[in-house]
């Protein structure tokens, strides 16, 4: 009995601590934790989209020499089931590039 009692406590705890998380607010009144959205479609990548990925792609220097500096891309699991990844990600290269003049 007292087993379950603590783990009824734990369980509890675990579940406040959760709805506190998630209904923190900024002084904006919006959530306090990040939402990251899909670089290709703009989709909102929930936590259940499991076949999401989130590429850094380095910068180098005119000596390709790697400076420190990386572009953080997301895709959604809707464009890597598609199979349109590998298409996504090298448009959305090609319009970073020009912006970080690689």
């Amino acid at each position: 009995m007292i087993d379950l009692f603590v783990l009824h406590t734990v369980r509890t705890i675990l579940l406040c601590s959760c709805f506190v998380s998630i209904h923190a607010t900024t002084k904006g009144g919006s959530l306090a934790h990040n939402t990251t959205s899909c670089s290709a479609t703009n989709r909102l990548i929930t936590a259940k989209n499991h076949a999401s990925v989130q590429i850094n792609i380095g910068h180098v220097d005119e000596n390709d020499i790697y400076n420190g500096q990386f572009s953080t891309f997301a895709l959604c699991g809707f464009i890597c089931a598609q199979g349109d990844a590998d298409s996504a990600l090298d448009r959305l290269w090609q319009k970073k590039k020009v912006e970080v003049k690689q």
